[in-house]
């Protein structure tokens, strides 16, 4: 059913030279801002921010009725080339040194004088470490049509990946980040859905929960 207006899926391109072709798979940038230029020219594949919303149920007589419960967000898998320069492995494992973890000096007899003698993992020093992380989608003029931001993201997990004499590709490094939330700036406002604008229960129309929209006007 037809709301009015410029459709894309039926009007052509050519008569509205205004508008954006639709978001590609391939126009990303991913910015991990403790590694060296931000890995932004060595990361192959990232995973967007994925929301899973648990459930409840209740059973009454020969019925079942199900609940909304907690929202949770999903680990996300971001995917490096390993360059020898910058060594993306070495980057890696000092981010997680700078996390709190140290290989102990004297496994007989850890002290706290050893490097890794009674330091542990904060998640305060895990964060800071890793320095924020940017997932960028991006139209053919290189400009953000959306902007994610992981709130206290860390390094969950590292796969070196394997080697093999019957593999010529170039070696990568698999990162799993878990964080509190992501927010995410778009380009546009969302639209209206038939004759009612949605609204959120706090009464907050102008996309500023974790889905923001950039109110900014065009050509600025």
């Amino acid at each position: 059913m037809s709301h009015g207006g410029p459709n894309f899926w039926t009007d052509g391109l050519v008569d509205h030279p205004d508008r954006n072709d639709p978001k590609r798979a391939y126009r990303f940038v991913v910015k991990l801002l403790s590694y060296e230029a931000a890995a932004t020219w060595y990361a192959k594949s990232v995973t967007k921010p994925s929301i899973t919303i648990t459930d409840t149920s209740h059973t009454y007589l020969n019925h079942k009725f199900y609940y909304p419960g907690r929202v949770e967000w999903g680990e996300i898998s971001v995917t490096l080339v390993d360059p020898v320069s910058p060594d993306a492995a070495a980057e890696t494992f000092a981010i997680i040194e700078s996390a709190g973890y140290h290989i102990p000096t004297n496994s007989n007899s850890p002290s706290s004088s050893d490097a890794g003698g009674l330091t542990t993992m904060s998640k305060a020093r895990a964060v800071a470490a890793l320095g924020g992380v940017k997932i960028e989608q991006i139209d053919s003029d290189g400009l953000p049509l959306e902007t994610w931001d992981l709130v206290n993201p860390f390094i969950k997990s590292v796969n070196l990946g394997d080697l093999s004499y019957e593999n010529d590709a170039l070696t990568t490094i698999t990162l799993g980040l878990r964080y509190d939330y992501a927010t995410c700036v778009t380009k546009n406002k969302a639209q209206q859905t038939g004759d009612e604008k949605f609204k959120r229960p706090s009464g907050n129309d102008a996309n500023k929960f974790f889905f923001r929209a950039n109110s900014a006007p065009k050509g600025s």
